[in-house]
């Protein structure tokens, strides 16, 4: 056997990311968010087996677990709600399409919830009745003050048409 080196070598790969204006990136086939403010930022990346360390420069950001691509070519998903519940906010109705949907949720509490109000949607849409967006979207989100959109969500509105939303039910 050969004597250990005499310093530690080096367990991680270092890469350079640009955050997307949705406010992450796309590495190794996974996307990750992160928080809004550094939209635009070049972020130095240490990948590690378990965790990613973001630094601009040399200063630390924050820790995030790694996620893995699926084996059947999908990609990852490495979410966490604080990081986009600013822009859901401000558009909640786009949660029905997001693709990262499921991974959003920080319990599976919040995706029942949220099926319920899809359901509950769909049912008044179809018996003629008319819910205010922000009303019903705004308390499954559990934000505390409703968005007020002024507009009503009907028959013939995508985002309450019952073969719409059953697309995005699991």
């Amino acid at each position: 056997m050969q004597p250990l080196p005499g310093r530690r070598t080096c367990d991680y790969e270092e890469t350079i990311v640009i955050v997307t204006s949705s406010g992450g990136f796309l590495l190794k086939r996974v996307f990750y968010t992160v928080p809004s403010r550094l939209i635009g930022h070049r972020l130095r990346v240490r990948l590690y087996d378990d965790r990613l360390d973001l630094f601009i420069g040399g200063t630390p950001l924050i820790t995030l677990v790694r996620g893995r691509a699926s084996s059947n070519g999908k990609h990852g998903h490495v979410v966490d709600y604080r990081h986009v519940i600013h822009a859901l906010r401000r558009k909640p109705m786009a949660l029905l399409s997001l693709v990262y949907r499921d991974q959003l949720f920080p319990r599976d509490a919040y995706r029942h919830t949220f099926d319920r109000l899809l359901e509950t949607i769909s049912s008044s849409t179809i018996k003629g009745e008319t819910t205010t967006r922000s009303s019903s979207t705004g308390s499954a989100l559990s934000m505390g003050t409703p968005i007020s959109t002024g507009k009503k969500v009907g028959p013939s509105a995508a985002g309450s048409n019952p073969r719409f939303l059953n697309r995005w039910r699991h």
